[in-house]
């Protein structure tokens, strides 16, 4: 990985949620699709997230990643800031007061990568690993 440009296309994801607070776990399958716009690339996660004895659903989330300097800036979809990550530094932490997000990603089996999320707050307790291949989802 060396940049923006080499996440354009799709790629199958799967999630893995553990949810300790809870004590449930979760997954999600399905595509992530990175696809070109005007500042960058616009990044939709659209699959079957199965959680805890819930009937699995559809779901979808969509961020925007930006090059920024010698990495990425990922913003929300309505533009707020979310972090920023590069090869060199592939971990980030987002406040959002009471709970704190941090994320590290590993390039280390690139074109396969991963990225794992700790989310903890007063009431989240979560880590949530996703591993994103090229190619559709099976």
């Amino acid at each position: 990985m060396t940049g923006l440009e080499d996440f354009a296309g799709r790629w199958r994801i799967t999630r893995q949620i553990d949810d300790r607070r809870a004590g449930v776990s979760g997954q999600f399958c399905g595509v992530a699709t990175f696809v070109a716009d005007a500042d960058g690339l616009i990044l939709t996660e659209t699959g079957t997230l199965s959680y805890g004895g819930a009937t699995p659903m559809q779901a979808e989330r969509r961020y925007l990643w930006r090059a920024d300097g010698a990495g990425i800036a990922v913003f929300f979809a309505d533009g707020r800031p979310f972090h920023w990550f590069s090869a060199a530094t592939p971990r980030a932490h987002h406040a959002c007061p009471p709970d704190s997000y941090d994320v590290a990603y590993d390039f280390s089996a690139w074109p396969r990568w991963q990225s794992r999320w700790a989310v903890t707050g007063p009431r989240k307790d979560y880590v949530m690993v996703s591993l994103y291949e090229r190619g559709e989802a099976s």
